[in-house]
């Protein structure tokens, strides 16, 4: 029986995570049930990585990243394989995602060209047992395969930007995002959109020259069970009293309770500032002006 390669690839979720909700780690779990039953399971996904954004960001009612942060770590101690990386909350200024994913493809190792054994620990640490062994073999037999006929191949770890449909849909709004970015996003590294039922990313994936130009690198996985939560609503409950049992794991509602995060005045935030992408698409638009 012929070995089948997969294609080892790293999932990445950018956001404020104001709180993490059960939904954003849900979103790392379709979509990799989906890439593994996606083109005769042509690709294996090995780590998801969470991207806090930075409190350069502005968004009314962001809690310090700080907290975000903690939040986020807390909620991934049971899981084997996503991650949180605290690169871009730690900036100065907000990172435009297209810099957060060159950031991070830089992970990227040559794993074809060296023994399994000698692969990127970071990469190595998030496979569960199973999969390690399989990714091992199959590493292995095309290692043997390379030598055997004369030829050298790299095989890079794949880095995708995980979202939801509200994302996608995003990449319309005038002024917040820059196409170029688009472009690259989609055309360099690839999108996994989850979205919902009643939602219709295919549609506005028709309706955009460049999404449609690169639709072959954008993966629609769907969330059939119908789930409205958002962080947005979680804060309003915190704000009234109400319960939020069971809509965030209970380590991140004690830390939020602990630390008295989410308030009247939380909510205020940043109420005066503009959003940050809006603000620099606004200066980058002057100045083409001047």
């Amino acid at each position: 029986m012929k070995m089948v390669t997969r294609i080892p690839v790293a999932l990445l979720a950018c956001g404020s995570f104001n709180p993490i909700t059960n939904m954003h780690m849900r979103l790392f779990e379709l979509a990799r049930d989906h890439l593994h039953h996606t083109d005769k399971g042509r690709y294996m996904v090995v780590e998801g990585i969470i991207s806090p954004v930075s409190d350069k960001y502005s968004k009314k009612g962001l809690v310090p990243a700080k907290h975000r942060v903690a939040m986020a770590q807390l909620a991934l101690e049971t899981s084997d394989w996503i991650r949180v990386d605290p690169w871009e909350s730690e900036q100065q200024q907000w990172s435009e995602t297209v810099k957060v994913l060159r950031q991070h493809v830089r992970y990227s190792v040559p794993l074809a060209d060296c023994p399994a054994q000698q692969q990127s620990s970071t990469f190595m640490k998030t496979v569960s047992e199973r999969e390690k062994k399989y990714w091992e073999k199959s590493q292995n037999s095309l290692i043997e395969k390379s030598s055997s006929e004369g030829w050298q191949r790299t095989f890079l770890l794949e880095l995708k930007l995980l979202c939801g449909a509200d994302v996608l849909e995003s990449f319309g709004t005038p002024d917040l995002w820059r196409k170029e970015h688009i472009e690259e996003i989609v055309g360099k590294f690839g999108l996994v959109c989850v979205s919902r039922s009643g939602t219709d990313p295919q549609q506005f994936i028709h309706e955009s020259d460049i999404l449609s130009k690169y639709d072959h690198n954008i993966h629609l996985a769907r969330e059939w069970i119908q789930n409205e939560l958002s962080a947005t609503q979680v804060r309003r409950a915190l704000r009234r009293g109400k319960s939020i049992k069971y809509l965030l794991p209970d380590s991140v509602i004690d830390y939020i309770k602990q630390h008295n995060i989410y308030t009247a005045d939380s909510e205020q935030a940043n109420s005066s500032e503009t959003l940050q992408p809006l603000k620099l698409q606004s200066t980058v638009v002057n100045l083409l002006n001047d």
